[in-house]
């Protein structure tokens, strides 16, 4: 059980608790350095997924208008499957349209089948690889375009309809 989500910026404050569950994800974790500069960036929104047991995820978005990356989206091991990945990528989804991005792009690794599945709910496709993108395993790159668009709009208001 994940209980009560708030989703709300990251603060330098949170980057300890974001490294813990780096550390426990991925096994070329982010330094805080990337952090502090990821957070100090321009061009940059980063969102923290809190409980009250605490942060239990982190989400990250590079505005390049009119594209917006989506640079991580990150749960920990205990909460997967509890949706906070889908709010996150909600929250992110609506900062970009709101930014006035018009297309959501991102890389996934190819073994990754549940958050490609995520993904594909935002109405992401794959468009391509990028080999050894993660040194030790591939990207899909996926895209979608249009987020500014009334079918866009339904589709996010329908995810948030899910959550409710």
């Amino acid at each position: 059980m994940v209980g009560v989500v708030t989703i709300r910026p990251m603060k330098p404050t949170d980057i300890e608790s974001c490294l813990h569950i780096e550390r426990a994800t991925y096994p070329t974790p982010w330094t805080e350095g990337i952090f502090r500069d990821e957070l100090a960036g321009p061009g940059r929104a980063y969102l923290v997924a809190e409980t009250a047991e605490g942060i239990v995820g982190y989400g990250g978005l590079l505005l390049v208008i009119p594209e917006a990356h989506v640079t991580t989206v990150t749960v920990a091991p205990d909460h997967r499957g509890g949706r906070v990945g889908t709010r996150l990528m909600l929250n992110l989804a609506e900062i970009a349209v709101e930014s006035g991005a018009t297309s959501l792009t991102l890389e996934v690794r190819t073994s990754n089948l549940q958050a490609q599945a995520l993904y594909q709910r935002f109405g992401m496709a794959p468009v391509g690889v990028r080999k050894r993108y993660y040194r030790d395993e591939d990207a899909l790159v996926m895209w979608v375009h249009d987020i500014h668009g009334e079918e866009y709009m339904n589709r996010l208001a329908e995810i948030q309809k899910g959550l409710e």
